[in-house]
């Protein structure tokens, strides 16, 4: 698995994410995005759970998306937790890493192909944004694979059954440590957002309580409190369109609240569970706690 900065469309770089299975050479993942990020990693991890089911390993090289390496660190060894690790530690895929080209051998070599024909084929299909060059590659890549992958004769599989479409979107997420404020509220990204439970009501919690925000891949937004209560995020708009003070047409709507789906307790949004895989890495645990959120 890695990243490719070029000129793949127009004259702006894009970056193309791709996983390659070693042992057949098949493209199992591809997708661009303006620069190397989490995003375009998770796409590509997406894909092949859908695809293909879990895979055994990812061999990659030392991206911060992978691996986060301390400053002034003298064992160049060290790992630390990101959001993608602890995916793939949920799943049970496991992730090796170089930072030399060499030892990446297939991958480098598919990059070489692709810069070679895929921009003369995104030119001829006149694509010319981000959002157009990842639908094309959704029917490119079967086409890719049928003319240069190797067969599967005699080649035992070593993905996993593929996960249900909902733990997929649940797994793949971006989990951040927040703390309710003064207005039973939540602040993500400059936005505030309240607390809605499974029949609709707004949940109120003391002042300074600590929480997860879990961003699905979907986009959706949750938030586990107490490591078992989990609630939706709703949005609370900075101001009213009309006052019930001041506006003579105001009325109030009497609708009921809508009850929300609430995902299950068998999910990874525990604190404890994701506290459990930073102290499987002691050199880093207090250090690099923010960074890992």
């Amino acid at each position: 698995m890695d990243a490719s900065p070029y000129e793949w469309f127009g004259n702006k770089k894009a970056t193309l994410h791709i996983a390659v299975d070693d042992a057949t050479g098949k493209l199992t993942g591809a997708y661009f995005d303006k620069q190397e990020t989490l995003n375009g990693y998770y796409n590509v991890y997406r894909q092949i759970l859908i695809k293909y089911g879990i895979p055994y390993k990812f061999f990659t090289d030392r991206r911060t998306v992978f691996t986060y390496k301390k400053k002034n660190s003298s064992d160049i060894g060290e790992d630390t937790c990101t959001q993608f690790a602890y995916a793939c530690k949920q799943l049970g895929t496991a992730i090796e890493y170089s930072s030399i080209p060499q030892a990446k051998g297939r991958v480098e070599r598919m990059f070489q192909t692709l810069q070679s024909r895929l921009p003369i084929e995104l030119r001829l299909a006149g694509i010319t944004d981000i959002d157009s060059a990842n639908e094309f590659l959704d029917s490119y890549i079967d086409e890719f694979n049928a003319k240069f992958s190797l067969p599967l004769d005699g080649i035992k599989s070593v993905f996993e059954t593929q996960p249900d479409d909902e733990k997929i979107n649940l797994t793949l997420a971006v989990i951040t440590n927040r703390v309710v404020d003064s207005g039973h509220c939540i602040q993500y990204y400059n936005k505030h957002y309240k607390m809605i439970d499974k029949y609709g009501m707004q949940t109120h919690y003391l002042r300074g309580t600590k929480a997860l925000v879990i961003k699905a891949f979907d986009g959706k937004l949750y938030c586990c409190v107490n490591d078992k209560d989990i609630y939706v995020l709703e949005e609370v708009p900075e101001r009213e369109l009309k006052s019930k003070e001041f506006d003579t047409e105001y009325k109030l709507k009497e609708t009921k609240p809508k009850k929300p789906y609430i995902p299950e307790m068998n999910h990874p949004w525990r604190s404890q569970t994701f506290m459990r895989f930073v102290l499987s890495q002691q050199h880093h645990l207090f250090d690099n706690l923010e960074a890992c959120m």
